[in-house]
Formats: structure tokens, sequence, C-alpha cells
């Protein structure tokens, strides 16, 4: 299918897909949507930046009655900047029906939250714990779910949400539809599906391509204590449009942050040891264009959609190559292009020939490659 009214969507969700710019549905959509428009369970394994969110989010809005004042779908997400950025686009995929969608999460005011819960809510979109904490006392009603989504599911097993996701969906005591999606399929997603999925159809759109073609991956081989001032070279010599810089730390973030502000404007960072308002004035401001480079932890690795970064840099590069494959996937969003450059020392040689036998790459070095490996003294 190649047009989203050959799924038999509602015209007043197509009115809100045509003003939001929608076009044609993406791989992951058109693979997905008969299958959820049908009601039945789904695991899908999909890219970041495929479309999974509106591939949840138009058939669920398809599917609301607008006029029960009560919480029909259920969306757990791992972090609160993907709880909020996925109730933003559901309100709007929604918002020519009249569907309310709202997240909640830690960090912001549970009695507020509370409030606008009781005010009528068709979409809810919730981190675990903050759900839980509703649950445990009794401030919220799911008696009324239809759909329940596990979204970026391997990324909340990582974080050691699989207690938390088992008691939510124990919750749920009636007959629901549930899709999980997740970029990886680990044991515990495999568990999930057999104990609490009816006949789950599959979508596996990830194992074919680690990483799109439309990405490049180069690399830049210095000394540790070169870093700060390679990367400023790099900055200044590729001029990106919009570009994150991934570190290792907190505490690293901020050291890179600080140099960076020495030599360009539109720079800022984020971590997990902000505050949520400041977490969600930067991701905002980023997502507008305002920042033009943003220094962060893996914070912002996952599901996020900042769909204009035409660059990124990993300063520090991880041991696990999946964490390499989830930064990179922060650009190249939406097939679009994108250039992922990550600067290597030493230490990070190891690392970074795991990186290349996972993504099925060769090095493409800008400026010198490192030296051959020493042959082993007999």
């Amino acid at each position: 299918m190649t047009h989203f009214s050959d799924f038999g969507i509602d015209p007043a969700i197509l009115r809100s897909l045509e003003k939001m710019g929608f076009k044609t549905p993406s791989l992951v959509q058109s693979n997905t949507l008969p299958v959820i428009m049908e009601g039945k369970d789904l695991i899908a394994l999909a890219k970041t930046g495929s479309g999974k969110t509106a591939a949840c989010a138009i058939p669920i809005c398809h599917r609301v009655d607008v006029h029960q004042h009560a919480i029909q779908a259920l969306v757990i997400v791992p972090t609160r900047e993907l709880a909020l950025q996925y109730a933003v686009e559901t309100q709007k995929i929604g918002n020519e029906k009249g569907v309310k969608a709202f997240a909640i999460y830690g960090g912001e005011d549970a009695s507020i939250q509370q409030s606008k819960l009781k005010s009528g809510v068709h979409v809810l979109i919730a981190t675990p714990g903050r759900l839980i904490d509703f649950i445990y006392q009794r401030l919220i009603d799911l008696s009324g779910v239809e759909t329940l989504v596990l979204d970026e599911a391997d990324e909340m097993l990582g974080m050691g949400f699989y207690e938390d996701l088992e008691f939510i969906i124990q919750c749920l005591v009636h007959s629901h539809q549930t899709l999980l999606f997740s970029a990886t399929m680990p044991v515990q997603i495999k568990k999930i599906a057999k104990q609490h999925m009816k006949d789950p159809v599959e979508v596996l759109l990830q194992q074919q391509q680690v990483s799109p073609e439309t990405i490049e991956h180069k690399y830049v081989y210095c000394r540790r204590e070169e870093k700060d001032g390679v990367l400023v070279h790099l900055i200044r010599e590729l001029d990106p449009k919009q570009g994150i810089i991934f570190c290792r730390s907190r505490e690293e973030v901020e050291k890179v942050c600080r140099h960076l502000k020495q030599a360009f404007s539109g720079i800022d960072f984020l971590h997990a040891g902000l505050t949520q308002d400041v977490r969600s004035i930067i991701t905002s401001k980023f997502r507008s264009g305002r920042i033009r480079l943003l220094v962060a932890t893996d914070v912002a690795a996952r599901g996020l959609d900042f769909s204009g970064i035409t660059h990124v840099f990993i300063y520090h590069l991880a041991d696990d190559p999946e964490i390499y494959v989830h930064r990179s996937g922060r650009t190249g969003r939406q097939e679009r292009a994108g250039v992922v450059i990550t600067l290597v020392t030493n230490r990070e040689l190891q690392a970074l020939s795991n990186v290349l036998n996972h993504i099925r790459r060769k090095p493409v070095w800008i400026g010198n490659p490192p030296p051959p490996p020493r042959p082993k003294k007999s």
C-alpha cells in the first residue's frame, strides 16, 4: 500500500497526517499498520528513526472513541524524553479527531498529572516507575485499555524494567491487543511474548541491515589528549547543520561542552543529572534548531526523534557495539543522509574492531590510520 488512505483510516486522522506533511507510509508503517488495524498482537523489530511512533499512534487514534472519557491505549516507554515526544506526536495525529494524549513520568508534580488524568485522557504514555506509583496509589483506571504498546522494549529491559513490565502487563486482566517494538530481540522479549501475547505477528525489519546505507561512518585516529582539538577542527571543517556529540559520563559531557563553547555558539549539553524541566527545555530548543550542537550521554541515544541531525560525533567509543548503533541512529532518520565520526585512541581500537564487525563495514579514516600492530616477539 502506498497511501495512508489505503488502510481504511478515519478521515480525521488522514487530515492530521496531511497537515503534518506525511505523504506515504514508511517501511515499518506499511508493514505494521495492517496488522495493528486488524487487532492482532505484534512484535516489530525496526531501527530507530523508522517511523515506529506514527505506526502505533495512527491506528490507536483511529480506534479511539472520543466520547468515552477513559484511557483506551497505554504506551510504555523507557525515558521521560521519549514519553513527552510520543505524547506530542500522538496528539498531533489525533488532533483533528479530538483525541487527547498525555504523558506521565517521574520528575514532574504527580498531583498535576493526576488532575490531567481526571479531566480525560484517551492515550496515556508513561514511564514504568511513575505508572506503577499511580497504580499502587489507585490513582489510575486501566480497565478501558484496549491497546498496550511496549516501545523501545529492549532498552527498557536493559535498564532493569523487566519486573516492572511484568507487573504492568498483569494489571491488564481484561482482553487487549499488545504491540511490542524493539531494535533487538533479547531473550527476555521472547519470554514476555510467550507469556503475554496471543500468536503475535512478527515483522522483522532490523535483522537485514544493522546500519542504513544512507549513513556514512568515518573514524579519526588521535591521542587522548588531542581529542578536544580534533573535535573542534572537525566541526569547523564539516560545518554540520546540527549535530550530537556523545560522551561517556556527565563529567565528560560538561568538560567537552565547556571546550566547544570557546569556539562555537549554539552549544548545550544533556545528561540525566539535569532536572526534568531543564532537560525538557534543552530537547525542545534542540528540536527547534535553536541549539546547533548538543553534547550528551546516552540518555539522548535512544528513541528521541531529532530529525534535523546531519552529524553524530562519538567522543568516547563504548565497548558495546549496540551502543554505537543507537548513537549513530540519531542521524540518517527517515532515509536521510547522515555522517557519523568517531574519535579513536589506542585504547579504543579493540572496541572499534567489534563495532566494524557488528555493522559489517570497513573503516574509512579521516587523516592517518592507526599504525599496524607490532609483531609479537617470539
